[in-house]
């Protein structure tokens, strides 16, 4: 990865203007309801209410633009579950849906059977775990993707708006420390990471560089409030 690549991302925004954007809704703990692509989904108190970034992820999948097809997917931070069914349908050879929060994992698990269950030969391996350490030694992955809580100025003191918003840069360069250390990744495996200047950008894609990454912008949006996201493309370096 090129310096160059940090040289271009943007800082984070002002301090005040962070925390004036990402005021939590007071409704976390209370059951909602949720629609995308034709579905309906029951969100459960404490489980994350996908946004418009976390779509970025879910559409690009749904048109294979990130490729999940006969491969091994890790949907890291999996919340609600949307990812890991559309990955099944899309025929994934099998779905790692990882949450540090069990209740969002039993959803996933609920929304999957309801949803891709009997419709699709993949198989899914629900995983409660604080990152990958609860994934089992010599898992091998193709595709990971995540939506993370990087926000870096703090939103609140409530410990489940904390794990869903801004537990900050820490929280991605446990990721990149963690694909490695474990030897997570295949050959040619693709990380996808959505991160934007309500984040440390340029401290997150030097900890991927740091931890053996190579980086590439695979689409920008600006969403005319100041916040510009970045889906981001990593790779190992020397993946072949």
């Amino acid at each position: 990865m090129e310096r160059s690549l940090i040289a271009q991302l943007p800082p984070p925004l002002p301090a005040e203007q962070i925390i004036a954007l990402n005021r939590p809704k007071e409704d976390l703990h209370t059951t909602r309801s949720y629609a995308w692509n034709g579905w309906d989904f029951e969100v459960p108190p404490r489980v994350f209410l996908p946004g418009a970034t976390s779509r970025m992820i879910h559409q690009r999948i749904l048109d294979d633009d990130i490729d999940v097809r006969g491969r091994r997917y890790a949907a890291m931070g999996v919340g609600l579950g949307v990812e890991a069914v559309v990955a099944g349908l899309r025929g994934a050879e099998r779905i790692y849906a990882v949450d540090v929060h069990p209740q969002s994992v039993a959803a996933t698990k609920q929304n999957y059977e309801r949803l891709a269950g009997g419709r699709t030969g993949s198989t899914l391996v629900p995983v409660v775990s604080d990152m990958f350490e609860g994934l089992p030694d010599g898992v091998r992955l193709d595709v990971v993707t995540f939506n993370p809580p990087a926000v870096s100025q703090p939103v609140s003191s409530d410990p489940d708006i904390v794990r869903n918003v801004c537990a900050g840069a820490p929280v991605t360069e446990a990721l990149f420390t963690q694909l490695r250390r474990r030897e997570l990744l295949a050959p040619g495996a693709e990380v996808f990471l959505v991160a934007s200047n309500t984040a440390d950008l340029r401290r997150i894609v030097g900890q991927a560089e740091d931890t053996g990454f190579t980086a590439e912008v695979r689409h920008r949006h600006d969403w005319g409030d100041g916040v510009v996201t970045h889906l981001f493309r990593l790779q190992r370096e020397g993946a072949a």
